[in-house]
């Protein structure tokens, strides 16, 4: 399955994130400055070969044009770097030996199989 427009990628973290900031500074106000935080957006994800997903990861977006990263970090510290493809894949992996499988779970959502680990994230468009 390949995805119609990389681009929407991009727009849909770039809407989704908007909200989550705004949240995540009144939980720190209210928590106050000892409160951890996770930086970018939440995202589900089912690590090391789990069949259920949880809200457990996070997604951070760096670069421009042609070059726009993904980072997914796992809540153990580990991480996934991500790159937005330009070829009708959607992303594929920046760094690794294992290949990224995508696949439309949703209207507006995608699913990442890196190995063991899979991600959703937010999709603003369908696939051809």
């Amino acid at each position: 399955m390949r995805i119609s427009d990389p681009r929407w990628l991009v727009g849909a973290l770039a809407l989704a994130g908007c909200s989550g900031g705004q949240e995540e500074r009144q939980a720190a106000a209210q928590n106050g400055p000892a409160a951890e935080q996770k930086p970018g957006l939440t995202i589900q994800c089912a690590l090391a070969g789990a069949q259920a997903f949880a809200s457990d990861c996070t997604v951070e977006q760096s670069g421009a044009g042609g070059a726009v990263m993904l980072t997914v970090r796992h809540p153990d510290g580990g991480f996934r770097r991500l790159r937005v493809t330009h070829d009708g894949r959607g992303v594929d992996v920046a760094d690794g030996a294992q290949p990224a499988s995508v696949t439309m779970v949703g209207d507006r959502t995608i699913e990442i199989a890196i190995g063991g680990d899979r991600y959703r994230l937010p999709a603003a468009a369908g696939a051809q």
